[in-house]
């Protein structure tokens, strides 16, 4: 039998605040364990908290990042449960009146995507798992930190819809300034909640539900194999078990954890320590006021205004240290091209292999050496040792081009004596030239090597057909 797959995520994402969510405590990743907890977000009796406004702030910029109707009126709840690495055996969420209500994301294929809400809660603490002797160790410097949660409405059919989608959410995140959606981290993480159904059946099958799957590659790898699963248990005629399933990407393959709960089984109810949320309309004008360019809006402002190529535009915002970066140096020296050749052909290649991009070169000084490359003081060649100089030396490009004798010009009159020389070396390469136009980069080459480089190779050309094509 065929069937239909369907497809509904819940993506957390931490916050990009200082401290937690409901205290003080630092929010940052890689502290000693345990270090940064208080008795508020270790849920200490008589402990009271209180939110912290950047975070609700973050919440609605991600609702306007997605098309979301902002609430006028949110709640905190109580989401009641037992796990070591919740201390107080509840987790503050929000169930019934959410921050961020709707939403949409349109995938390349034209396909929308719905959101069903994005809220704010707080995360739990890690395990460490020893072994069965030993047992297992928690940190609780993890819990309480500010969350987001996307849940989207099951209208996905493929991993590679999810995959896509994962993509656009992390990028507006990032370039938004509301979570760095480190997944290696745990920064950005997701459960897959899957079904099948008998093909054009509009009756949902039952689902399973992966949690904590933190990786995009890892996200494609568990939906194929689950729809593989299910697939084998349907028709084995057997039914699906709704139940939570674990993701080994080791061994690739997933293992039931528990039976899947619903939200009667975690008791929310409103947290009677946290008074209810009031959202003004000024607060959301102004927080749209605060928002920067996303990734989509910055590609077609490269590709309009910059008149940037659509592939050049796409890989500039892939990231946006190289985005930040690039307009940067724009701003600087309004050669919108020429930059977006530097970065994506000379400066990517020397961090290829970085976890994190991070050019080594300033904007300044970049544009620098672009401009003397422009003003045809350096060859492009020359350009990039002397990029590679700087890097190495951290001088100034131009006072270091000096130092080490780069700027000498080579002039017309020289290269003239130079292809008067080849003319008399190769006079029947200077007759092929008038037909055969892949004779004039061996020209250009054989100027070059007599100049170490320093010609500029369109002033080659362009003499070369003055005197052996146009003559």
């Amino acid at each position: 039998m065929q069937y239909d797959v369907v497809i509904g995520l819940e993506i957390h994402a931490e916050l990009a605040t200082k401290t937690k969510v409901f205290c003080s405590c630092k929010n940052e990743f890689g502290a000693q364990p345990n270090a940064n907890t208080c008795p508020v977000c270790t849920g200490m009796p008589g402990a009271l908290p209180v939110i912290n406004k950047r975070a609700v702030e973050l919440c609605i910029k991600a609702g306007l990042c997605f098309d979301c109707k902002i609430s006028s009126y949110a709640v905190m709840e109580r989401k009641n449960y037992f796990y070591p690495d919740l201390s107080k055996a509840y987790q503050i969420s929000q169930m019934v009146h959410p921050l961020c209500v709707g939403g949409k994301i349109e995938l390349s294929s034209g396909k929308t995507i719905r959101l069903n809400r994005i809220h704010l809660e707080e995360d739990a603490g890690k395990l460490t798992h020893i072994s069965k002797s030993v047992g297992s160790l928690v940190d609780y410097n993890r819990g309480g930190t500010p969350l987001i949660e996307i849940v989207t409405e099951p209208d996905f059919c493929s991993s590679e819809e999810v995959d896509e989608f994962l993509k656009r959410v992390r990028e507006a995140l990032v370039f938004a300034g509301i979570a760095e959606c480190k997944m290696q981290e745990g920064g950005m993480r997701c459960d897959v909640n899957l079904s099948l159904k008998p093909k054009g059946s509009k009756t949902f099958g039952t689902r399973t539900e992966m949690k904590n799957l933190n990786s995009f590659k890892s996200v494609s790898r568990a939906i194929e194999y689950e729809i593989k699963r299910q697939t084998a248990v349907l028709n084995d005629g057997d039914k699906v078990i709704q139940e939570t399933r674990k993701w080994d990407d080791a061994k690739g393959k997933n293992l039931s954890m528990r039976t899947k709960e619903e939200a009667q089984d975690y008791r929310y109810f409103p947290d009677p320590d946290i008074l209810p949320i009031t959202i003004r309309e000024e607060d959301i004008v102004r927080i749209k006021q605060e928002m920067p360019m996303l990734p989509k809006e910055r590609r077609k402002l490269y590709e309009e205004q910059y008149l940037l190529s659509a592939q050049d535009s796409k890989q500039l915002t892939t990231n946006k240290y190289i985005s930040d970066y690039f307009e940067t140096c724009v701003k600087l020296y309004n050669v919108p091209k020429k930059i977006s050749n530097w970065i994506l052909t000379d400066l990517l290649r020397l961090v290829k292999d970085q976890e994190e991009y991070v050019f080594p070169i300033s904007e300044e000084s970049l544009v620098e050496i672009i401009k003397i490359v422009e003003d045809k003081k350096i060859t492009k060649v020359i350009g990039l040792e002397l990029l590679d100089k700087v890097i190495t030396c951290k001088q100034s490009p131009l006072k270091l081009a000096k130092e080490l004798n780069l700027l000498t010009i080579i002039t017309d009159e020289q290269i003239e004596q130079i292809l008067l020389q080849f003319k008399e070396e190769n006079p029947k390469a200077v007759e092929q030239v008038k037909t055969d136009p892949k004779v004039i980069s061996f020209i250009i080459g054989y100027v070059m090597k007599h100049t170490q480089g320093k010609a500029n190779g369109a002033v080659v050309k362009e003499l070369v057909g003055k005197m052996f094509v146009n003559k």
